[in-house]
This record gives C-alpha cells, structure tokens and sequence, in this order.
C-alpha cells in the first residue's frame, strides 16, 4: 500500500512541477516570439498564446494547482514514507518511540527535499532559462486544468480583484510585453558597456530612443545666445556678419527679439547685385520662419523643420514670446552628435586635463554632459543646463569661483548587487558671460561611503595624456 502511495506522490510531484514551469514560463516568455511562431502555424505556440492572452487566470490556475498538489503530497508522502522506513530503523535497536518519531522525521525531511528540488527549483529554473521551449510544453495542459477548474479559479480570482478594488487597484488580465523607453535606454546602455553591442552603435541607438521624448525647448538655441539682425540692415551687412561669426542663418526682427519676421541666408544677401547690398533691406530678402511651441516634441517638429525653407523655426514660450532659435542642425545632433557644417568655426567646449578634471561649456545639458564623459550628473529640477544647475544648488547668482557639491552615481565601478556606486562630484564655475555660466570644471572628489540615493553617474575616466575633443559651434 505504501509503494502505491509513494508513486502517486510521484505524480503529484510531477503535476506541481507542470503548474510551477507553468507560471514561471508564462511570465518570462517574449510574447513577440510566441506570436510570431504562432502566426507561422505552431500549434503549441498557439495555445500559449491563448494562455496569455487569460494570464491573470491561468496564473491562478498554476497557483492553485501547486497549492492542490502540495498539500496532498504532503498529506502522503509523510505516513507512506514513514512506514517504509520504520522497518529499518527497527533493526537498528532502537525502541518504538524513538523509531517512530526518527521515521516521522526522516519522512518529512526526505518529502520536503523532493517536493522543493524536482517540484519546484527544477522547473522554475528550467521556466527561466528556456521560456518558450518549456511553456508549449505546457500550455495544453495547464490551459485544460484551468478550464477544468474554472468555476473554482473564477471564485478565487474575483475575490482577490474585490480585495485589490478595495485599494484602489485596477487589476489587468495581460501583462504588458512593451518596453518604455527608459528601459531600451538602460538595455542599450549597458549592451554597449559589456560589449554585445558597438560602444558608437549602443550611444546612437540611446540617443534615438531618447529622441522621441526631448521637446523644442531641450534643444533649441536660446534667444539670449541667438544672433538677431535688423528688417532695415542691408544685405552688406548680412554678408559681413556671416564672415564675421561663421553663421549662415539669423532670424530677422523689427524692433526686438520677440517679433521675429523671418530668417536671412547669407546665400540671399551673395544672390544681391553688388551695387545694390549697400541699400537692399534684408526684409526685401527673407524669408518666413515656422513658429513652434516650446512644448513641442522633437517628432513632429522634424517634420515641420524638414519642409522646404531654411530648416529653421522660432520657438515661443508660454506667453508667445520668442524662447529662441532651433534648426535641423539642433535635432540631428541629438542623435548623431555634434555635427559642422562649412561655415562652422571650431571651438573648444570642453576638455578633460591629466588629473581627469573636465573643462565643460555651462551650457551643456546635464545629459549631454553624461554622454560626453561616460556618466550621468544629476538633472536640475528648474533648469536645462549645467549652468543652471550650479545656479539651483547655489540659490543665487554664480560669481567666478563658486563651486557646488552634487552626488551622482558611478555605474562604471557597481557595487556587489551591480548597481551604481556613489560618487561626489564637484562642479565649479571659471566663466561668466554676465550672469550666465559660460565655463566650469568638473572633477570627483573623495568617493563617498553611505548609501544614500544616487541620481547620477560620475566616473573618472583613466589616461595619463589629456584628451582634447574639439567640436564646432
């Protein structure tokens, strides 16, 4: 009797394995695979996809058969267990009391350790390790137990919905299979760290995931930087200009910055008889600009900046006046980096000495900065620069001199459980172009040892020579 006992034991240790491989490969599976191999005509992936689209049910279902299953092995397992082992243990001398309680205890031990190894470590692991092979395996059966069970998985599961509305929950019946864009961001980041992915490859890729979530006020040039000309200069002067700051375009107002008319191409102002550049208005030669909100995501304004015109738009703030000036230029150099053109002069923005101390432009973005030197500083909460953040942590006008403490995280050196490690950077101003930031330097400080939260990443790059990376404005 209790060799018949111990092999349903078996069967039962084998059910719960199907239920917990079940759960584990429902959840880790891509479901992108599993459609694509249904839509090739897979049966099995077919019914695991049906599984999936019930997931919240079937995953009920997979609890509830493990729950079943274990509880009558171990109504079972122990007393049939037991009784085989008393006999043996009998012929050790031992007396019947401590026979019994050594067999009772031998048999719960001996239960536990099958249950858990074959029952459920063994499929779990192996659930995780080949998702989809080991959930078309299974989908047939854990769907049919599900169907068998329903009523029951039904009871149970509103039961716990009634709990979770109670909270304030919306319980969902799919798992959502989508990435957001952070996520894709962090896998390509680190792809491109360990080298599955091409370092340039990995930083296009982020750059372009990033892409879609920046606005027209992340990466326009603002007013205050913008080289504004006159309706009444001439075309002399606009060719003057362009040889004088290398630019090839300015916006065109009337009398201040916030009414823009149009934009002039220094080619407009060439296209001038000679005689006539002296007395020709530029406003006889514009052209009109676009105008965008600063809200504006970067998607659609590539398609307003791609039509025919100068590639140029006028960015209004909230109040309909003129934030500043971006281009096509601006947009593609969030993807591919800075880029120049052939009006471009070079013009150093930043550096990194010997010691690792980095000279950087005050007005990089944070962001920027990180991709520059391999780290992420902190975002300020009020502003987009890391001029802008120096002001923020000071809380005051910066003067010459000023510096500034910030903690970021260095995920080039993790801790033990692979996350970033803190690091104290420090930022100090050597520049101002009146009241803004025009230049800083950047260096860590002695690593910090608490564990307090870390909104960034400071690494100190290795190398005895001083890297010179020179880019064009």
């Amino acid at each position: 009797m209790e060799w018949f006992l111990l092999a349903i034991v078996v069967l039962l240790i084998a059910a719960n394995a199907i239920f917990v491989a079940a759960e584990f490969a429902f959840v880790t599976v891509d479901r992108a695979t599993v459609e694509r191999e249904a839509k090739a005509g897979d049966g099995r992936s077919a019914s695991l996809l049906k599984g999936l689209r019930t997931l919240s049910t079937q995953l009920s279902g997979a609890q509830l058969g493990i729950t079943v299953t274990s509880l009558i092995t171990g109504f079972l397992a122990e007393p049939s267990l037991a009784a085989l082992l008393r006999g043996p243990l009998g012929l050790t001398g031992l007396s019947d009391s401590a026979t019994t309680a050594l067999s009772i205890s031998l048999a719960l031990v001996l239960a536990t350790v099958f249950q858990m190894v074959l029952g459920e470590l063994v499929p779990k692991n192996w659930a995780i390790s080949e998702p989809l092979r080991v959930g078309r395996a299974v989908a047939g059966a854990q769907r049919g137990f599900t169907t068998a069970a329903g009523p029951l998985i039904r009871f149970l599961n509103g039961a716990a919905n009634w709990i979770l509305h109670r909270m304030g929950i919306e319980p969902t019946e799919e798992l959502a299979s989508a990435r957001s864009p952070q996520e894709l961001s962090s896998l390509v980041s680190r792809s491109g760290r360990e080298g599955t992915l091409d370092a340039r490859t990995a930083e296009l890729v982020a750059r372009s995931i990033d892409f879609g979530e920046r606005t027209a006020d992340d990466v326009m040039t603002p007013r205050t930087r913008a080289r504004f000309v006159s309706a009444d200069a001439s075309a002399a002067e606009i060719l003057a200009l362009a040889a004088d700051t290398g630019h090839a375009r300015f916006p065109v107002t009337a009398s201040g910055a916030d009414e823009v008319l149009g934009a002039v191409h220094f080619k407009h102002a060439l296209a001038v008889p000679t005689a006539e550049r002296a007395q020709r208005p530029v406003r006889s030669i514009m052209v009109d600009l676009p105008e965008v909100p600063e809200t504006m995501e970067l998607d659609p304004l590539l398609a307003v900046l791609r039509e025919p015109g100068l590639q140029m738009a006028v960015v209004l703030d909230e109040y309909g006046g003129t934030a500043g000036i971006v281009t096509l230029e601006d947009l593609v150099e969030e993807i591919v980096g800075e880029i120049a053109d052939e009006q471009d002069r070079p013009v150093r923005r930043h550096h990194r000495a010997a010691d690792g101390t980095w000279t950087l432009s005050g007005l990089l973005r944070p962001d920027e900065a990180s991709r520059l030197i391999d780290l992420d500083l902190p975002e300020a909460r009020s502003a987009e620069t890391l001029g802008g953040l120096v002001t923020e942590q000071l809380g005051r006008f910066p003067e010459v001199g000023d510096s500034v403490l910030v903690t970021a995280a260095d995920r080039a050196h993790p801790d033990d459980d692979g996350l970033p490690t803190p690091a104290d950077v420090e930022l100090t101003v050597t520049r101002l172009d009146g009241r803004r930031v025009d230049r800083l330097t950047l260096r860590q400080v002695a690593p910090t040892t608490d564990a307090r939260p870390t909104p960034g990443t400071v690494p100190a790059p290795a190398g005895d020579a001083e890297k010179i990376e020179e880019v064009r404005s």
